[in-house]
């Protein structure tokens, strides 16, 4: 009787086994609702093959950057290390020059007396006219001291001065003078300074 009953009612039984079945469609749609997490978009579109070659094309720019500035720096390191070492070859000839030419004011200055001494010797041998030879010799001398004075030489005549070592080189003494003990009584040779630095002592006689 009962088996009867049940395959009577087909209908029944299909919508009861319709309501228990889960509704998949339904689920799906909401999770396709449900909005995704940020972090983990961003994660998804950082990993993406454009986004690679975007910031390897960024690392590349920077790279030929930094490159193109090192050979600029490098390039004026270069133009510097050449600037002082001619700056350092100018001044070593400067300087070796200096060495050699020292003397070329001076010796200029002293070349127009060279000339007239020579002029005197040749009028002494063609004359003896002593007094114009003394004229000429006086004019020498002058022309001297003057191209002396030009470079700050000056003569040291202690005559009459208190004895003084660090001007003067006594090379004797002499007894029964007038003049007090140490004054220079007279002087030998004449010593000379340049720019008040001693170039060679007078040597004198002082009084004992």
């Amino acid at each position: 009787m009962s088996r009867e009953k049940a395959s009577a009612d087909p209908v029944q039984d299909s919508q009861s086994s319709e309501q228990e079945m889960p509704d998949n469609s339904n689920a799906e749609a909401q999770a396709a609702a449900e909005p995704v997490d940020e972090d983990t978009q961003n994660a998804a579109d950082s990993e993406s093959p454009e986004n690679t070659d975007d910031d390897i094309d960024a690392l590349k720019a920077q790279l030929d950057e930094a490159n193109q500035k090192a050979e600029q720096h490098w390039d004026a390191v270069l133009r510097t290390r050449a600037e002082m070492d001619n700056l350092r070859k100018r001044q070593s000839r400067e300087l070796e020059n200096a060495h050699k030419y020292a003397l070329d004011k001076i010796a200029i200055e002293l070349l127009p007396v060279r000339d007239t001494l020579e002029m005197g010797v040749a009028a002494a041998a063609e004359e003896a006219d002593l007094t114009k030879i003394a004229e000429g010799t006086e004019l020498t001398l002058k022309m001297l001291t003057q191209a002396l004075e030009k470079f700050h030489i000056a003569e040291v005549d202690p005559v009459g001065q208190k004895f003084d070592p660090d001007l003067h080189q006594a090379i004797s003494m002499q007894e029964g003078t007038d003049q007090p003990a140490n004054t220079v009584l007279s002087v030998m040779q004449k010593g000379y300074t340049l720019n008040d630095r001693l170039l060679r002592p007078a040597m004198v006689i002082i009084a004992k």
